[in-house]
């Protein structure tokens, strides 16, 4: 006799966010794993609009949201400044936690969170979306087989084109800036790839002149076992999401590292000596994997801490270049 199928978990979403409305509420009204209950956001019209189009509830504000008793889980997708707030509130209140990334604006907002989680036995998730992509376990696989050798640098970039003058993500109050919205997953990849130990070996900000907004900049690390990182992000490039793992045998790229389409078959090029092997894998939904990944640890009590120890990591290192870069004014 087949077992009953797990009830859907109840999400309810604080925030109103282009991300919420492009990739994350889209698809989780297509998973069997979820069940949108109900969206809270700033501006009650676009709330509004959100329970209309996605066929939910709309909650006049997000204290009221987490009031709701069918809400199992919550998605935070407010402006970074506020992340911790919400999240920490959604907690407080019993329900499973996922935060847009980056979690907090500083590693002590990182580290507030994840000890409430662990102190109610809460999920808490941190939307990486690209860790779930099933071509970095790949990677992972490759160097450990000694594909590419003993790793002496590892080099990253996230760059988007100029964002519209009146983006969020330009405003410093609300936790804008290069740093906080792409310059922490070249962070994260290190991280992740490198182990734990980094620090920041030197750092550059260029900062806009008006009020010292980050709008781009690069990062050297240095990992316990002598890897050189060096990582590339920022608002004022052509697009490139990318890194490479680097070592005496040879040497490894990943293409569209960060935010491949749910369609987009992966390729990862490996460089050695008098050859090269370009590995084409299949298409995967790193969001869907990320959803269902949250889901089942709401159902289960947490677990992989091993993440949220990632996530407070990648803010420490994001406070380090904050303490130690020199920053370069431009108009």
């Amino acid at each position: 006799m087949t077992a009953p199928a797990a009830r859907p978990m109840r999400l309810g979403v604080i925030g109103t966010s282009s991300m919420a409305e492009r990739r994350v509420l889209p698809t989780v009204t297509r998973m069997p794993e979820w069940e949108l209950v109900a969206v809270a956001g700033r501006a009650a019209k676009k709330a509004a609009r959100f329970a209309e189009q996605f066929g939910c509830a709309a909650e006049e504000d997000a204290g009221a949201l987490l009031e709701r008793t069918d809400v199992d889980a919550v998605y935070v997708s407010t402006p970074t400044g506020l992340h911790r707030h919400w999240a920490e509130r959604a907690l407080r209140a019993g329900k499973h936690v996922l935060v847009e990334k980056p979690i907090g604006v500083d590693a002590a907002e990182a580290r507030s969170q994840c000890a409430l989680a662990a102190e109610r036995g809460l999920a808490l998730r941190e939307n990486f979306m690209f860790l779930h992509h099933p071509q970095h376990a790949r990677v992972r696989e490759l160097m450990a087989d000694g594909r590419v050798g003993r790793p002496a640098s590892f080099r990253a970039a996230f760059c988007i084109p100029p964002l519209p003058q009146d983006d969020i993500r330009y405003d410093a109050r609300l936790g804008g800036g290069a740093l906080l919205d792409v310059g922490v997953y070249p962070l994260r990849a290190a991280v992740h790839l490198l182990g734990p130990g980094l620090e920041v070996a030197g750092a550059t900000l260029r900062t806009r002149a008006s009020d010292g907004l980050d709008l781009s900049g690069q990062v050297l690390l240095t990992s316990p076992s002598g890897v050189l990182a060096e990582l590339a992000f920022g608002f004022e490039h052509a697009y490139a999401s990318t890194y490479t793992v680097w070592g005496d045998r040879g040497r490894l790229t990943v293409t569209r590292a960060f935010t491949p389409p749910a369609t987009h078959q992966p390729l990862l090029v490996v460089e050695e000596q008098d050859r090269e092997e370009r590995l084409v894998l299949p298409a995967a939904d790193q969001l869907a994997l990320l959803l269902a990944e949250f889901a089942h640890a709401g159902r289960s009590g947490g677990g992989d801490t091993r993440r949220l120890m990632d996530s407070v990591a990648t803010m420490d290192l994001v406070d380090a270049v904050r303490r130690t870069a020199r920053r370069m004014p431009v108009c």
